[in-house]
């Protein structure tokens, strides 16, 4: 049996590096960046342990670009490096100075987190780069060095004359890369990865206002030019939640989003340091109905460096519609440091998160409930979809999730269950959980739930059929039905018998009216005309509208039907009486408040509209109507089913739709009141014609 050891030489897997190891070029930034921000985290841990000797002095990082001589440089004043320091770091692949120090310092270097972990990140600068040169300075008492490199293997190391320790690694861009020398595009890069990183760094100039004029005389701005510093190395995320305020906390939202108007409506500060270390500022955004919500808002660091904006697997996907920042040196990532490998890690961070965001939440709800009821509908599609994803945020959700009915009050889910079990509980012992998805289009419906003093839900969600089933499946003899999905006693069906009983006012009020009737009212007589009894059908009421004659059956148009939705001051048993009829209550006894209408209409339901069209259509033609009717309709109550009223031929026609019939049909049919007027005419002067065929053919032939 041989034994042996793999050959890897600078030749073989040099070309490979530079042209696989990054995907986007544009790492080489951050890659050199970071290797500066390294550096001076070294010296200063040195320092604090009285290891390096004199002055710190100002630490800046400096990005200087040069346009005409094709070069940009990152300069450092670190720790710097000796020859056999470039030799060991440098010239060997793969052996990073950064894991060797950490090694050497571990539990001295009191926050002075290093970056640097793989030691391939320097050749990244070959990816945009025909040469590339190291002047560098130790700290300790050494000559300053140059190294120089063409993208080869082969190396040149000289010793140089340089006054200040620290480093300065200078790239000479290559032809098919010299978009890295414009201004723009440099400063892009360092505000994408390095707009966090410990270190101040600085990069050119920008222009600042300042008051010139004197002290007392008017102010006199000018502009001059300042160092443009392009990042904030102490943001909120790194630092302690009771060091920071609300403003402080919006602040950095500004700083992430400076395109963004909205304010969130809150945050969620992630501090954790077992089993795993977790820093992060969490924001829930306002979310608008009816607008797509934008997920990738959530930005990964590791130790302040910008890793990626795609952080699914890190947080559940719910919480991808969240803004923010999570910083974890935990979090696995490939060797370029572009994007995460799969990790026990990332479940744990993952579980982690949502519990935290859950924990916010139930405090929040608990201690400012009427705050928290405030927010509810800009952040519920956030929680509804949590609860239908992840069963553990489930679990917690559902003691603070919330539930508004249709008189705009908000419950939690078991204190509703808790009001309504009495009053709506079936004969089979079930909870009946009425629900509407749709205030206005289903108010009939939800009226008849009301007057038989049931509650209904007002669940107008995307989400809220696979919530439902979610919610059932929780609780036991409970079931949802919508509210006008059925009759509303097939919905929840009651044993009881109904007897109709007349309270004393009503048998009063009907004794006062026969009697009426027998002496004559409105000119008709009980004792000369006589007495027809039937059921009254009480239950929602409808208009029709039709232009078009019985004997053209094909042109017969049906606009779209109303539903007349009564004033909610009036009686139940009120709301069928006619205008007039309510004009003499009302106007004489009791005047409607603020002078608001009896009763306005509405488009009926969708899932109505072909039932009273067809209905109308047929009751039109075997009626032999002419030109144009207004037809009535009411739904019974109790059965569903539909019953025309009346068929009125000599009804108004009227522009006016808040009030009358007519406006409020070519309203929500989007016609014109001149088109239903052509209309008619058309079909009376087609009638005209069609009776009067052949006389106007003899007067032809006769003129001729």
């Amino acid at each position: 049996m041989a034994k042996g050891s793999i050959n890897v030489t600078a030749q073989n897997i040099f070309p490979i590096i530079k042209k696989f190891l990054y995907s986007d070029h544009e790492i080489f930034l951050r890659e050199l960046v970071s290797h500066a921000v390294d550096a001076t985290q070294k010296l200063k841990t040195l320092t604090n342990l009285g290891e390096a000797k004199g002055e710190l002095g100002d630490l800046t990082i400096h990005i200087k670009l040069d346009k005409k001589a094709k070069t940009l440089s990152i300069i450092d004043r670190g720790i710097g490096m000796t020859a056999e320091e470039i030799d060991k770091y440098i010239n060997q692949v793969a052996f990073s100075g950064a894991e060797e120090f950490v090694k050497e310092y571990e539990g001295k270097m009191e926050g002075a987190d290093l970056i640097g972990h793989f030691g391939l990140g320097f050749y990244s600068a070959f990816m945009v780069a025909k040469k590339v040169e190291i002047l560098t300075k130790s700290h300790k008492d050494a000559a300053g060095v140059q190294w120089i490199c063409d993208g080869n293997p082969e190396f040149e190391l000289n010793t140089i004359e340089k006054e200040d320790r620290g480093t300065e690694i200078k790239l000479h861009i290559a032809e098919d890369s010299e978009d890295f020398l414009e201004e723009s595009k440099i400063n892009e890069l360092l505000s994408k990865y390095a707009k966090f990183m410990p270190i101040s760094i600085e990069f050119g100039e920008k222009d600042e206002s300042y008051n010139a004029a004197a002290e007392g005389e008017d102010a006199k701005w000018e502009t001059r030019k300042i160092p443009n510093v392009i990042n904030n190395p102490n943001p909120a995320w790194v630092r302690k939640p009771a060091d920071l305020s609300d403003e402080d906390y919006k602040t950095f939202y500004k700083e992430l989003y400076p395109m963004s108007f909205e304010e969130p409506l809150f945050n969620i500060h992630l501090n954790v340091d077992f089993p795993f270390n977790l820093t992060g500022v969490l924001y829930f955004p306002k979310i608008k109905p009816n607008v797509e919500p934008q997920r990738n808002k959530i930005q990964l660091f590791q130790k302040q460096v910008f890793v990626t904006d795609s952080v699914e697997g890190i947080v559940p996907d719910f919480l991808t519609l969240l803004h923010g920042v999570i910083d974890s040196p935990d979090i696995p990532l490939n060797v370029s440091r572009s994007y995460l490998q799969a990790d026990g890690n990332v479940k744990k961070i993952a579980s982690h998160i949502t519990k935290k965001v859950a924990d916010k939440l139930d405090e929040m709800f608990r201690k400012d409930r009427a705050d928290f009821e405030s927010k509810w509908n800009d952040m519920k599609i956030i929680i509804e979809y949590g609860m239908l994803t992840e069963d553990k945020f489930f679990d917690k959700a559902k003691k603070f999730a919330m539930y508004a009915d249709t008189d705009g009050g908000l419950h939690t889910f078991e204190a509703y269950l808790e009001s309504i079990k009495e009053q709506q509980t079936d004969k089979d012992k079930k909870t009946v959980v009425l629900y509407a998805s749709n205030k206005d289009a289903q108010h009939s419906y939800i009226q008849n739930a009301k007057n038989k003093g049931y509650s209904v839900l007002l669940l107008d969600s995307p989400l809220t059929s696979h919530l439902l089933q979610k919610l059932e499946q929780e609780h036991e003899n409970t079931t949802f039905a919508r509210v006008d999905s059925d009759l509303i006693d097939n919905l929840i069906k009651k044993d009881e018998t109904r007897v109709a009983k007349l309270s004393d006012k009503q048998k009063e009020e009907l004794k006062t009216r026969l009697e009426e009737l027998a002496e004559g009212y409105r000119g008709w007589n009980l004792q000369a005309d006589g007495l027809f009894v039937e059921r009254f059908i009480t239950g929602p009421e409808f208009t029709t509208f039709i232009t078009g004659s019985s004997d053209d059956p094909a042109n017969c148009k049906v606009y779209v039907p109303v539903e007349r939705h009564f004033h909610p001051s009036l009686p139940a048993t009120e709301r069928f009486l006619s205008f007039d009829r309510l004009w003499e209550i009302y106007e004489a006894e009791s005047p409607m408040p603020g002078n608001e209408n009896f009763y306005e209409y509405a488009p009926a339901p969708a899932h109505l509209r072909r039932r009273l069209t067809m209905l109308s259509k047929k009751a039109y033609i075997a009626l032999g109507g002419k030109g144009y009717t207004r037809i009535d309709i009411r739904q019974d109550a109790q059965t569903g089913k539909l019953y025309v009223l009346e068929a009125n031929a000599q009804c108004g026609l009227s522009e006016d739709e808040d009030y009358t019939s007519i406006g409020a049909i070519l309203k929500a049919s989007n016609v014109s009141y001149t088109q239903v007027i052509f209309e008619i005419l058309q079909d009376a002067v087609r009638r005209h014609t069609q009776k009067q065929p052949q006389i106007t053919k003899r007067k032809t032939k006769a003129v001729l």
